[in-house]
């Protein structure tokens, strides 16, 4: 599975990384960073909890 955060779209409301700290992090500002793309297999369904509770629909996932 690959991650991408649309940072146009994504207003710092940091569900992303309160729900799921080991895939996403908050920059200076407060939005979402990804400091890795690939996410695991182990890792997977904490990143879709943390991108289906994103307000701005900012996160994509990539099934691969």
């Amino acid at each position: 599975m690959r991650i991408r955060v649309d940072r146009e779209k994504c207003t710092g409301h940091g569900r992303c990384y309160t729900l799921a700290p080991q895939v996403y992090q908050p920059d200076d500002e407060g939005s979402c960073i990804i400091p890795n793309e690939q996410v695991s297999a182990e890792r997977s369904e904490v990143a879709r909890r943390g991108a289906l509770n994103c307000p701005e629909d900012a996160i994509e996932i990539f099934e691969e």
